[in-house]
């Protein structure tokens, strides 16, 4: 999206062009955070980028906080509606699988807060409680403009992100992520026994209560419920393999961890996030739908 696009703004040099190039990540990465999706989170970005062109910004001390109050604020009024899309989602939801490595095809700020675990967490908030946690303990806005878009007191957007934050921390003791060396050394092995199809293998990485879960979306085959239990995940996991043989397999960072890109017959299969601890998987994520893999 460059900045020749914009509406209503003429000439040789654009100084808005060069300020929006530099908070566009922050635009993209709050609509992301809160939609958990990437075409959505485009679509936000494009709409604050036609609001901001045909607004005049000269009073504006802000840049950043203004750009992204407008995207928080249209990101919110889509996430009202998504809960309902959510309750009619064939199968369990998972957050779009967002590249954030060194060829990422979208910049955007990269924390903990992309990782597709983290964003699970935040899908278990209410729309309030997830506008004022990502506004304030991720982007830093002030309590005044949250609650703005929210159109609460400020006291209340503060007890909104207070009472956010304390169920993240929750839930964040409840699910340790591991270390990045960790991950890498896990998922290393993890490959080569998945490739491998060695179920031993696989049983011995896979915590006793681990959980397997499978985003169709209704568009590929895929499992209409999480699969429990670590010796079933792995004899799941091995007859998938066996039937979808991948044609490779690349390790690549997505929201900010270390992931699996499965490959087959020329185009992305499949993109897998880990949950690992203790040097176990507790949680396998895997995105078939379509809709939500054509961009990586």
């Amino acid at each position: 999206m460059g900045s020749e696009n914009a509406p209503g703004r003429s000439g040789h040099e654009d100084p808005f062009g060069a300020e929006w190039e530099r908070h566009r990540p922050a635009v993209f990465g709050v609509a992301y955070r809160l939609l958990g999706g990437v075409a959505d989170a485009e679509d936000v970005t494009q709409d604050v980028w036609l609001r901001a062109a045909g607004t005049d910004l000269q009073d504006v001390d802000d840049l950043r906080a203004w750009l992204v109050t407008v995207a928080a604020r249209r990101s919110y009024d889509i996430l009202k509606s998504a809960r309902f899309r959510r309750e009619i989602y064939v199968g369990p939801w998972l957050p779009e699988p967002l590249l954030t490595g060194p060829d990422a095809s979208e910049p955007v700020l990269v924390d903990e807060s992309v990782a597709s675990a983290m964003l699970l967490i935040m899908e278990e908030l209410s729309p309030l409680e997830r506008v004022a946690f990502v506004l304030h303990d991720v982007f830093g806005l002030e309590f005044v403009r949250i609650a703005e878009v929210l159109d609460v007191s400020v006291p209340g957007a503060r007890q909104l992100a207070s009472r956010a934050r304390r169920r993240v921390a929750d839930a964040k003791r409840s699910s340790p992520q591991a270390s990045k060396a960790e991950r890498a050394r896990v998922l290393a092995t993890f490959r080569a026994a998945y490739e491998a199809g060695d179920l031993a293998g696989l049983i011995r990485l896979l915590h006793p209560d681990a959980v397997y879960v499978t985003d169709g979306g209704g568009k590929v085959a895929a499992m209409r419920k999480p699969v429990r239990g670590g010796e079933r995940v792995a004899e799941v996991m091995v007859r998938v393999g066996r039937r979808w043989r991948p044609d490779r397999i690349d390790l690549v960072e997505v929201g900010g961890e270390l992931a699996l890109v499965c490959h087959r017959e020329g185009r992305v299969f499949s993109v897998d996030t880990l949950q690992i601890a203790a040097g176990l998987i507790i949680a396998y994520r895997r995105v078939l739908n379509p809709d939500k893999i054509s961009h990586v």
